[in-house]
């Protein structure tokens, strides 16, 4: 009788818990919801693709399919870094050794004398190379990544290697260098035999997938987006240029949390890999050390941003894939949504920079339009002309010398492949005024 009364209690006391669990996981799967729908109202993204791994349950959000394929960005250091991995696990790379010991043509300055960057510093971002596109530029269509390594060979360093950490996208795509020289295959089939296919990753590729659903890229401009397709080029798919689907991205965490089958090799690099990730800054292998134990990385492309962020000891994780580069917003949604999926309080939408931009150079656009039309139908004086163009020159100088200050980067990448449309149109529209301007001062003189 006992025994029937204990067994009625944990009955009831597991039907209570299950009650009261599905109002809490309505309330989060809302919150949830009303994120992503803020974030693409604000943000004019119209593909978006999120996963929720929460202690062996998946939940897919948003508006695109689980297998609809996105340009994944930056997310595709960790792939490179754990194939880099491989490698030193057999012996075949050294972390200690110097990186022009297995690339004799690579070599790097520092203050005028030849720099030591060892393998490591890649793997750490301290090598002294910096994200600057001007020091240091991305491959151009149609080079090799050996042709790459050679373009950049010779070059003067921002810093000393080792000593401090500076992002860079140069340092993946040479640990893709190191993998093609020393497997002896290219780095897209290295990565595909030794590390895709033995873990199971068969919708993510390196760069452009052959077939399935593929997600077009977007750019902003006036408010909106368009759609925009940029080429892949194969000397810059190590540092950030792998396609997959959240189906894969959520295995990919569950790879990471250490709950999914794997060969036991892999558990091993891991394991190594999360060793060097110990405190809140710490940078290692393609991941970034954030606060209470959390791990991820962002993405972000000319046409697409991305962020995964998970916890080993939470036994959750989330991914986030858009069709547009809105980076500081995706991040933002995609703590967010760890942070409601873990029971905390979500930080709220920001605006990327570039959406900022985007709103700044609309209103450009169309003050310099009406500056246009008044100067040519209505200004007849020449002080009111040249202080109307001393101004808009000072304008448009401070603008074309402080953009490429801030992102390090010439006028050409900036507007051409990655700045929303409506910059090109305000500078334009600034340009023409300016010129409305000189020319109704040379006719009011001449008059």
């Amino acid at each position: 009788m006992k025994r029937g009364k204990s067994l009625t209690a944990i009955l009831l006391l597991l039907i209570c818990m299950f009650t009261l669990c599905i109002p809490v996981q309505a309330k989060r799967a809302d919150q949830i919801e009303r994120a992503v729908s803020e974030f693409q109202n604000k943000t004019k993204c119209s593909s978006v693709a999120i996963g929720v791994y929460d202690n062996g349950e998946v939940t897919y959000y948003g508006n695109a399919d689980s297998d609809a394929l996105f340009q994944i960005g930056s997310m595709t250091k960790a792939f490179t870094g754990l194939g880099a991995m491989k490698l030193v696990s057999e012996g075949k790379l050294s972390l200690d050794a110097l990186v022009s010991d297995y690339l004799p043509e690579f070599e790097m300055y520092y203050e005028g004398e030849k720099a030591p960057i060892l393998v490591k510093h890649l793997f750490s971002q301290e090598s002294g190379i910096t994200n600057s596109e001007k020091d240091y530029p991305s491959a151009s269509e149609g080079m090799t990544l050996s042709d790459w390594v050679q373009s950049i060979s010779g070059k003067e360093l921002t810093m000393q290697p080792g000593i401090q950490y500076a992002y860079s996208n140069a340092n993946y795509n040479l640990l893709g260098a190191l993998i093609e020289e020393i497997s002896g295959v290219s780095y897209k089939e290295y990565m595909e035999q030794e590390l895709l296919l033995p873990l199971g990753l068969t919708s993510t590729t390196v760069g452009v997938p052959e077939s399935g659903k593929i997600t077009e890229g977007s750019r902003l401009g006036y408010l909106r987006t368009f759609d925009y397709e940029m080429p892949v080029k194969e000397g810059a798919i190590p540092a950030g240029y792998f396609y997959s689907n959240m189906k894969d991205m959520c295995r990919w965490i569950q790879i990471w949390t250490g709950e999914c089958e794997i060969p036991s090799e892999y558990d091993a690099l891991i394991a190594e890999t999360k060793s060097a990730l110990q405190q809140t800054g710490d940078y290692f292998s393609g991941w970034e050390a954030f606060a209470d134990g959390v791990i991820g990385h962002s993405g972000g492309t000319a046409n697409f941003s991305s962020r995964i962020v998970f916890s080993s000891e939470k036994h959750t994780g989330v991914c986030v894939l858009t069709n547009l580069n809105v980076a500081a917003s995706t991040d933002r949604l995609c703590n967010d949504i760890f942070a409601i999926t873990t029971g905390n309080d979500p930080s709220g939408f920001v605006y990327d920079v570039w959406t900022i931009f985007d709103f700044v150079f609309v209103a450009i656009t169309i003050v310099g339009i009406l500056l246009l039309l008044v100067t040519v139908c209505f200004l007849r004086k020449t002080r009111t002309l040249v202080l109307t163009g001393v101004l808009e020159l000072v304008v448009l100088v401070s603008i074309l010398v402080v953009i490429p200050m801030i992102f390090q980067s010439g006028w050409g990448l900036i507007l051409f492949t990655w700045a929303p449309w409506s910059v090109l149109g305000g500078l334009v529209a600034l340009v023409l005024s300016v010129l409305a301007c000189a020319v109704r001062i040379v006719c009011c003189k001449r008059s």
